[in-house]
């Protein structure tokens, strides 16, 4: 079947005030997954400012038998107008969405959306494969696990499907059929990577933990220097962001990572620079300085809050003190440290939010982030 993948080209914030965009890695995933049995096209209209006009043009010329749209809550209107303009061009074409809004909205989003056909919930991989090929023998859908769809007028919902225990077995995300001459910043071509999934944290204002499990399943450091050597050599990448929740969860993989990446600069191999996110329980001084020497530069750390009462409630499962030494290490160790925080908790005062920026200001970290709590 032709497969046409589309991220919409939505507000950005990111792209407003840096100018620039991020590949659409989750696409990518599902047409590495696709591609050996099916012809697939990837469109990622955010990077390329496509607007309904853009979008005719593509499916005019490339006339695909499914059209598969990603969303986050922000882009989900965005994401119904693709499904629109498929239906518009051709009633036939089967119009299906992933993601994490529509994960927790299924039923919703198709009820909203007349123009949709399937939600993929959860991981999509595995989930998509089957669908695809339920598509083009023209069989009935129930037996796909992890979606929810149409049946005679009626929506219905099928058993979740499993997580996929074994990373390494999924193909590397199908760079070549992004645009990624246009993933830079300034001169600098970058890339992003996921190294693990899930996240055993329970904190109540993130969907990970929910979305990919609460089971943290990690890459092998060999599968992921394999990895950063094929976006190095052939695409011509050398700074990455490792969109990870908590690279650092294992810290022994997170070490075998740096150690074989200490090994590839030393014997004149590749020299990437890089950045990740660590929890605050879990980064020392030693590890922090390894980091360092294997070429991260900037650390993400979730503060949240300068109120433990705050913490307590959003399951942050940490202290400010712990947080306090964690970006004190993470600073003395030569790294730069992103911290963010989140303003709005329900329950939350004015003087907690005092507390805070106070907090903020305290750490004082390189650079810092406040969002409203959504």
């Amino acid at each position: 079947m032709k497969v046409m993948l589309v991220q919409p080209n939505s507000a950005s914030i990111v792209k407003t005030v840096l100018g620039t965009t991020s590949p659409p890695l989750g696409l990518a995933y599902l047409a590495s997954v696709l591609r050996p049995e099916h012809e697939v096209r990837i469109i990622d209209g955010l990077t390329l400012d496509y607007g309904a006009e853009e979008l005719k043009r593509e499916l005019k010329r490339y006339e695909p038998d499914v059209v598969g749209v990603t969303a986050t809550t922000p882009t989900i209107y965005d994401a119904y107008e693709v499904a629109a303009l498929a239906k518009e061009f051709n009633p036939d074409i089967k119009t299906v969405i992933g993601g994490p809004h529509v994960t927790f909205t299924a039923k919703e989003t198709l009820e909203e959306c007349p123009a949709l056909d399937v939600v993929v919930r959860n991981e999509g991989e595995l989930t998509a494969k089957e669908l695809l090929n339920c598509f083009e023998k023209n069989v009935p859908l129930k037996n796909v696990r992890g979606i929810t769809f149409r049946q005679n007028g009626e929506i219905k919902a099928t058993e979740s499907r499993p997580f996929i225990n074994n990373l390494d077995e999924i193909p590397f995300p199908a760079y070549d059929l992004l645009p990624m001459d246009k993933y830079k910043f300034g001169s600098h071509r970058y890339g992003v990577m996921m190294t693990s999934r899930g996240c055993p944290f329970d904190c109540i204002f993130c969907a990970s933990s929910t979305l990919c499990g609460k089971i943290w399943r990690a890459r092998s450091a060999e599968n992921v220097i394999e990895e950063l050597r094929k976006l190095n050599t052939e695409f011509g990448v050398k700074e990455i962001e490792f969109m990870d929740d908590t690279f650092t969860l294992s810290r022994r993989r997170a070490e075998k990572i740096c150690d074989l990446l200490i090994n590839e600069r030393n014997e004149g191999g590749m020299d990437i620079s890089w950045s990740c996110s660590a929890h605050a329980n879990t980064i020392n001084r030693e590890l922090a300085e390894k980091l360092k020497r294997a070429g991260c530069h900037d650390i993400y750390i979730g503060a949240e809050s300068g109120s433990q009462k705050v913490l307590d409630f959003i399951g942050k499962s940490t202290t400010l003190e712990r947080v306090s030494k964690a970006v004190k290490t993470v600073k003395q160790s030569g790294l730069n440290v992103l911290t963010s925080f989140i303003i709005g908790v329900p329950g939350e005062t004015v003087r907690m939010i005092k507390d805070t920026i106070k907090f903020a200001e305290k750490l004082n970290p390189t650079y810092a982030q406040f969002t409203i709590c959504t």
